[in-house]
């Protein structure tokens, strides 16, 4: 609903525009109603809601817009697509749709970009990076990093995107340790960065432009009625009614579903990829990379990266540790680690940076490695979430498609059934083949971490992780199978086994 029709009693200023905070049109009993609520303020939530309010539909976005510890916020935002690509992701039908769905989001960005330029009036440059260096480095493992350097090559090859095999010494930035030097390269000239700060200010101010609402307040549940979404509730007890409700809230979004435990039992649990990122003031000798620079993805990570960001600031990134819950602040020995691999594996310089914030986010890691798109079994109840490390990325995308499925107007040809949430397991590996995997992404961890290891320990050590990981397997369920990141840490987390088993069960 616009604005304009609201007595509003309180609002709070933000960048220039007005977020309602409280309207009495909008308490308990009113018949009032917002075409769409959407829950979440990252980039999906963002997004989307901007996609319906240019569309015409009356949308109300709620949740903080602080976003502490949302994803989004300390997202590098590399608009990558190829620089993602892993074996793990080639090897499945599902993964190669979300190889497809990130093709599709890369050619949306600069009409994106130009469209939140003229809606939010802010014409400061989104894109904070031009190109993507990929670096083969020896910090790794090349059963890991060189099988996925590979990849990379290959995927590109078979797309036709052009790109560019370079000498890691022609990049002048890089100055790594010489017991981590880089051995091979590739420039990927079409894969960019958006700064994700100024991204999330932009989709605030455009949707508010877009006469779009903001409750920059967190939900506590999704409202039903007769089997019909209605709503939502607030943490401070007040309710919006909506003739429907898209839930995009990060790794908080089936918490939201409560009461509706027969749904949200067939739906794959959602568990949090903590991850610790850092932005650094460069010292005055060092002038700032125009590029991302990055290895490939490895150790159940998203690879080490790092991403201008403008006037001397540079983002490192990123860790990835499943937990049982979203974390809030960065543990010391992920810091500790970070810097350490952006100063071995980049540029010892780095020891001169000061450090200006440590991000926190938690991205959303569904129990099977895929998305959750779609009407969740719920009418008038839809997920957007569970993209793991490709949400800010398929942002516009996802915008679009949850668009067209709202309004019955088709402006894209991707069909993302499959990934619908009320779903049996997915497969992602092949289940024979998984407890080699976790094994291996565990020993890259160790090789990043420069373990000294005695090659007579290695079988050894294969053999209790291979043998641990394969009673764990079968203990969960006979056909069934997570994928790797979530059977190492599983392992360590009963927590984690339980959800896993009680979903397993459903579909059994």
């Amino acid at each position: 609903m616009c604005r304009k029709h609201c007595d509003v009693e309180n609002t709070q200023r933000f960048s220039g525009y007005r977020i309602v905070a409280c309207c009495d049109k909008f308490r308990g009993g009113s018949s009032m109603v917002y075409d769409v609520i959407i829950v979440g303020a990252g980039a999906i939530g963002g997004s989307i809601a901007y996609e319906l309010c240019s569309r015409g539909l009356t949308v109300c976005r709620v949740g903080e817009t602080d976003r502490v510890n949302a994803a989004s916020k300390a997202a590098g935002a590399m608009n990558g697509c190829f620089g993602e690509v892993t074996s793990g992701l080639l090897a499945s039908d599902y993964g190669r749709l979300k190889l497809h769905m990130d093709r599709q989001a890369q050619d949306l960005w600069p009409a994106w970009s130009e469209r939140l330029a003229r809606s939010s009036v802010n014409n400061r440059n989104l894109f904070s990076a031009q190109g993507t260096h990929v670096v083969l480095n020896s910090a790794g493992m090349g059963e890991v990093d060189t099988v996925n350097y590979h990849a990379i090559e290959h995927t590109l090859e078979r797309y036709g995107e052009p790109f560019e095999s370079i000498d890691p010494r022609s990049l002048g930035w890089l100055n790594p340790n010489q017991l981590v030097r880089p051995l091979r390269g590739l420039f990927i000239a079409g894969e960019h960065a958006v700064d994700s700060h100024l991204l999330l200010e932009k989709l605030d101010q455009a949707l508010l432009a877009e006469h779009g609402t903001i409750k920059a307040e967190n939900a506590r549940r999704v409202l039903t009625e007769g089997g019909v979404a209605s709503g939502v509730e607030l943490n401070s007890g007040e309710i919006l009614f909506a003739k429907k409700v898209v839930v995009a809230a990060g790794a908080h979004s089936l918490e939201l579903l409560s009461g509706l435990d027969q749904v949200v039992s067939k739906i794959p649990p959602l568990f949090s990829g903590y991850g610790v990122s850092i932005l650094v003031k460069l010292p005055s000798h060092m002038a700032l990379p125009t590029s991302v620079i990055r290895t490939p993805n490895r150790a159940f990570a998203c690879g080490l990266h790092c991403v201008p960001r403008g006037d001397g600031v540079l983002y490192l990134g990123a860790t990835n540790i499943l937990s049982e819950e979203p974390k809030q602040q960065a543990l010391v020995s992920d810091v500790q680690f970070l810097l350490g691999c952006a100063v071995d594996q980049l540029n010892l310089d780095l020891h001169d940076a000061e450090i200006i914030s440590i991000q926190v986010g938690n991205r959303p890691i569904p129990a099977d490695g895929f998305p959750l798109i779609g009407e969740c079994g719920i009418e008038g109840l839809w997920l957007a979430t569970g993209t793991y490390r490709d949400g800010l990325h398929q942002s516009p995308l996802l915008a679009a498609y949850i668009a067209d499925c709202l309004t019955g107007v088709n402006t894209t040809d991707l069909d993302l059934s499959v990934f619908t949430p009320v779903r049996a397991p997915l497969t992602g590996l092949a289940r024979e083949t998984t407890v080699e995997e976790t094994v291996k992404q565990m020993f890259a961890t160790g090789y990043e971490y420069r373990w000294d290891v005695k090659p007579y320990w290695l079988p050894l050590l294969d053999k209790g992780l291979s043998n641990n990981y394969q009673q764990l397997i079968d203990a969960l369920h006979p056909t069934f199978t997570p994928p790797p990141e979530l059977v190492a840490f599983s392992y360590l987390y009963e927590s984690m086994r339980t959800k896993l088993s009680n979903y397993y069960r459903a579909w059994s």
